[in-house]
């Protein structure tokens, strides 16, 4: 099996694949990968994320906008495995989120399953559904577009 058909993929591939870092990690593992079209990336979340002093003490909530984001890390990882290793670490800048709907907090101990599935790509341009799950529970979607930026 090539690089390019692995299924899964761990913690130390994804830094090389994408320019994220702590504290902004927010991807351990992805899996379940399709080439082109899909896959499932996995973050545990634990009461040490350094968000959860300020968001909040007395119930600690993950934001929003960090799933959000770590459906974006997940997108981005199935891009560099689609695509190869010539944009291994390029910038993926946001160029829109739509339809982004919050259903159940998401805390400490919850292991989030974070499945993207590409809905068009364009050049350097991709659009992916994203779905974040607890167990069979949705917590977060949203429909992101990004742009990999060549500098």
């Amino acid at each position: 099996m090539s690089e390019n058909e692995a299924t899964s993929v761990d913690i130390m591939r994804i830094m090389e694949m994408i320019p994220h870092r702590y504290p902004f990690l927010l991807v351990d593992r992805v899996e379940d990968i399709v080439v082109g079209e899909s896959a499932t990336g996995i973050k545990n979340v634990t009461i040490n994320e350094p968000f959860f002093p300020g968001h909040f003490p007395q119930k600690p909530v993950m934001p929003g906008v960090l799933i959000v984001e770590a459906m974006a890390q997940t997108a981005a990882v199935l891009v560099v495995q689609t695509e190869g290793k010539e944009i291994e670490g390029k910038l993926v800048y946001f160029m829109s989120i739509e339809g982004c709907r919050f259903r159940k907090p998401v805390g400490p101990g919850d292991t989030l399953n974070i499945k993207v599935q590409k809905e068009r790509q364009r050049g350097n341009i991709w659009k992916f559904k994203g779905e974040a799950y607890c167990g069979e529970n949705l917590m977060a979607e949203a429909v992101i577009t990004a742009m990999i930026v060549n500098e």
